[in-house]
This record gives C-alpha cells, sequence and structure tokens, in this order.
C-alpha cells in the first residue's frame, strides 16, 4: 500500500473528540487534522510526538488534513488509519502472500453474515470450504517488542468471534488475522486487563476451532519517495 502523497510532517499538540488532532506542522502552521481512529490511541496520542498527516483526498471535506502515522519516543512507528488493515490484507490476499489461505482463488469483501454482521473477507474455492476472514488493527504495544489487542474495549470484536465460532460449528473454515500497524513487533498477546470480555470471547472461539493469526508490516520512512507499509510476515500470538 503506497503512503499518501504528500506527507507533511508535524508534532502532535493533542487529539481529542476521538476524531480530531491539532498539530503543528514543521513550516509553523497550526491545523486540525481528521484522526482516522475512533479507538483509545493508548501510546500513540502524547504531545509533542512526531507525526505525518496528508492532504484530505476529498476537497469538500470539513477537515483539509488527515493523520496517517506517528512516530513513539522509542521510535517505534505507527500507522493511525484503522481502516488501512483492511486495505493491505486485500492486497496480500490478492498477491497469494498469505500462506495459510494462498490456495483460495477468490475473495469478497464486506459480506453480510450472521446476525447484523458483516466479515471483512469471504475466501472461497473449488473444492474448499468457504473461509470466512476477519481482520483487527492493532498498534498498541506497553513493552518493547510485544503488541497486544485490544487497546480498549471492544463489544463488537467479542461479537464478531461469536460470529466466526458459529460459522466454523456450520463447517467452513473461519479465521481472525491481526494486522500489527507498528514498527518493531516481535510477538502478539491479547490484553485481557483491558477487555476480559473480548478475551474470553476469544479463548471460546479458539476452543471452537477458529483460527487466529498475526501479521507485522513493514513500514517504511513517511520522508522516502515511494513510501509504502506491506502486511510483511507472521509473528507468534503468545496467549492464544
Amino acid at each position: 500500500m503506497k503512503m499518501p502523497t504528500p506527507l507533511h510532517r508535524g508534532r502532535l499538540v493533542r487529539r481529542y473528540k476521538r476524531f480530531l488532532a491539532d498539530i503543528v506542522l514543521d513550516d509553523g502552521r497550526e491545523i486540525t487534522a481528521h484522526c482516522p481512529n475512533p479507538g483509545s490511541m493508548m501510546g500513540l496520542k502524547d504531545a509533542g510526538m512526531v507525526v505525518w498527516v496528508s492532504p484530505a483526498a476529498n476537497p469538500k471535506a470539513k477537515l483539509g488534513w488527515r493523520w496517517d502515522f506517528a512516530r513513539r519516543a522509542d521510535g517505534v512507528l505507527a500507522g493511525i488509519d484503522t481502516n488501512a488493515p483492511n486495505r493491505l490484507v486485500r492486497e496480500a490476499l490478492a498477491a497469494g502472500q498469505i500462506a495459510e489461505v494462498a490456495d483460495y482463488p477468490d475473495m469478497r469483501p464486506e459480506v453480510r453474515y450472521r446476525e447484523g454482521s458483516r466479515v471483512d473477507f469471504l475466501l472461497s474455492g473449488a473444492g474448499l470450504p468457504d473461509c470466512w476472514l476477519e481482520v483487527k488493527n492493532v498498534h498498541l504495544m506497553r513493552e518493547p517488542g510485544l503488541v497486544e489487542f485490544p487497546d480498549s474495549v471492544t463489544a463488537r470484536g467479542a461479537k464478531h468471534m461469536g460470529d466466526l465460532a458459529a460459522m466454523k460449528a456450520e463447517g467452513a473454515r473461519a479465521m481472525v488475522l491481526f494486522c500489527v500497524q507498528m514498527t518493531g513487533a516481535e510477538r502478539m498477546a491479547l490484553a485481557a486487563d483491558l477487555d476480559a470480555a473480548y478475551a474470553q470471547a476469544f479463548a471460546q472461539a479458539r476452543a471452537a476451532g477458529v483460527e487466529a493469526m498475526a501479521y507485522a508490516c513493514r513500514i517504511d520512512d513517511p520522508d522516502a519517495t515511494g513510501a509504502e507499509v506491506v502486511l510483511e510476515r507472521r509473528i507468534p500470538l503468545v496467549n492464544a
């Protein structure tokens, strides 16, 4: 996935009302950018943090800027947009780069299933059981090398695990893929202290046969020409 062009670097002043971020660009301009992330953003919203923003793609957008990336004080670089993981996984699926499902030739995004849910991808192919694939965004790191999910309570996420377990019970494959939008990720764990209900739903789904995996992304330097974000390598789940 190509990074937006052009990207402008600055410093975060504050993130507030979930979808707003005040930023001072390196050229001195003070802007308010759209924050495409409704989560807690624990560890990614500290004042003074180096950030990158891009001009809004829609000229009629309320805000003229979008917040794309942040670099923590420890040097870890993270993608902010929670919609990016679906694009990253879609690219990787199309290129056959996710070994666990590389034999599925057909992919449909955003398919309705169960009660009021949509699965991120439905994979299918002749002679293969349908594979219902849910994608989760990960960008919480509370200790070096260890990323965690979720960063706040996610009742919707817990419901998705129950939906996947139900599809598995009907004879399909069901899978959750954690897309890690952070550099320096070596392993992943569930943040049960932040959402015990999700951890329980995840454990129940795994016991029912739902597959789980975590893939870390390569995130290029946002200042580099032609920079990309790419779903790159699988990392171990340490408590799943």
